[in-house]
């Protein structure tokens, strides 16, 4: 089984009640505030005999493109269908959109470098 990956970039911004922490570390996140964020596909599968690919990573590309135009430089609060803007709902989200065009797509990985955080959605089989 060979596993490919592809990664790409967005930056947006979002807001975010996190009432569980204490106010003077809560009041930030409600104020909106953006990140750059990666996000990395991961696919799986056997090699085409006749290609040598499991998916050709054009194709792949061409439907991140597409979805990048709808997060790249968005409120994410307002992104229809993605529910509070966690880094777990982007994940949901990501797999969501694509996993139809791209059958092979097993998981995906959200992550901010600037604060160190990250998330990774495993497609059960």
């Amino acid at each position: 089984m060979h596993q490919l990956s592809q990664r790409f970039y967005f930056d947006a911004a979002h807001t975010l009640n996190r009432a569980s922490r204490p106010a003077e570390e809560a009041d930030s996140s409600k104020r909106i505030h953006g990140h750059t964020y990666w996000a990395e596909l991961m696919l799986e599968g056997e090699p085409d005999p006749r290609t040598g690919m499991v998916v050709d990573l054009g194709l792949v590309r061409q439907h991140i493109e597409q979805l990048r135009k709808q997060l790249d430089h968005a409120f994410l609060d307002e992104l229809p269908g993605l529910g509070v803007p966690t880094l777990e709902n982007l994940c949901s989200h990501i797999l969501a959109q694509l996993q139809a065009a791209l059958p092979a797509l097993v998981a995906v990985r959200v992550w901010r470098d600037s604060t160190g955080d990250g998330c990774t959605l495993r497609r059960m089989p």
